[in-house]
């Protein structure tokens, strides 16, 4: 459990310079009018787009896969858009770590279905709730905190000092953090009634996963971690869809609990949780993280990768 993280005199050293004047350079555009930092934020992406091709091409790569039948047209520009929002993800982090209380609230436009998280609260249980990797997840957390708090599954970083500023900055919006290697620590926060947030997208590898689909790829590694928490006695499972409009709000819906889960199918289990993701990124496929080599991992050792060009 992680409640704080100390300063160290050592983050002063020579050896963080450089991260001091990148967050430092965050911290100040924080107080900028949101729109002039969103705007900023997109010229940013765009420099993504232009500069860092590896990744542009990892997102190609993604939404071609998924979206085969969208025109050429109309994918080329998902990804500039998702370039975009790549870019306003940066600034939103700074929007997440040190606004206000008020500013916060300001930018929330919409929230639903908070009665689901109190039913199964009110049952004794606590609540799984999937979150796909959305771009404006540090913002969409801060936000949902103004209403619930909950406790964040996270990887901590390598960088000591950002490990500072991140779980500093994540710990405005939840009651505390867990690190992802610390099972008994998330599967006593659910015996303990918390809502834990569980990002269940990403491509872990073939160790604990099924083959299954995920939009239009029938066989993305998917990984079957989410069971293991889902199945405990302790917990119901819900999902999160969230999107920012274009007025900077900050939409947050979050679904009913999915029914006899997990079924003790796996594949079938892992599928739902697919598709849930699924219902999430629709609501703003141009702000999911699709920089992310989500099939790097093929049934067949011996397939070519997707990725390579």
């Amino acid at each position: 459990m992680v409640t704080s993280s100390p300063f160290k005199a050592s983050f002063l050293g020579p050896r963080y310079w450089l991260t001091w004047i990148g967050v430092l350079f965050l911290y100040l555009i924080s107080w900028l009018p949101q729109k002039l930092q969103l705007a900023m934020g997109k010229q940013l992406g765009r420099l993504v787009h232009k500069f860092m091709k590896r990744r542009r091409h990892i997102a190609e790569v993604n939404i071609k896969l998924c979206f085969p039948d969208m025109s050429a047209a109309d994918q080329k520009d998902l990804v500039l858009k998702n370039m975009e929002n790549t870019g306003i993800a940066m600034v939103e982090t700074g929007m997440a770590w040190w606004w206000p209380q008020w500013r916060a609230q300001k930018a929330l436009g919409s929230f639903k279905g908070l009665e689901h998280f109190e039913r199964v609260q009110a049952s004794g249980k606590g609540v799984l709730l999937l979150v796909p990797h959305i771009l404006h997840l540090e913002m969409a957390s801060r936000i949902m905190g103004l209403e619930c708090q909950g406790v964040g599954f996270y990887r901590p970083h390598n960088n000591p000092l950002m490990e500072y500023f991140t779980t500093n900055g994540r710990l405005r919006s939840n009651e505390y953090l867990i690190g992802r290697k610390d099972v008994k620590g998330l599967l006593k926060a659910l015996k303990n009634k918390k809502v834990c947030y569980y990002l269940p997208d990403q491509d872990y590898g073939r160790n604990r996963c099924e083959f299954v689909p995920f939009y239009a790829v029938p066989d993305a590694a998917t990984t079957t971690g989410t069971l293991m928490f889902a199945g405990s006695k302790n917990c119901e499972t819900m999902s999160l869809i969230t999107r920012r409009d274009e007025n900077g709000k900050y939409h947050l819906e979050i679904l009913p609990e999915l029914e006899n889960f997990p079924s003790g199918d796996n594949k079938a289990d892992v599928t739902r949780v697919n598709q849930r993701i699924e219902q999430s990124v629709n609501a703003a496929p141009e702000q999911y993280m699709w920089l992310h080599r989500r099939f790097k991992t093929r049934p067949d050792k011996n397939t070519p990768s997707f990725y390579k060009k």
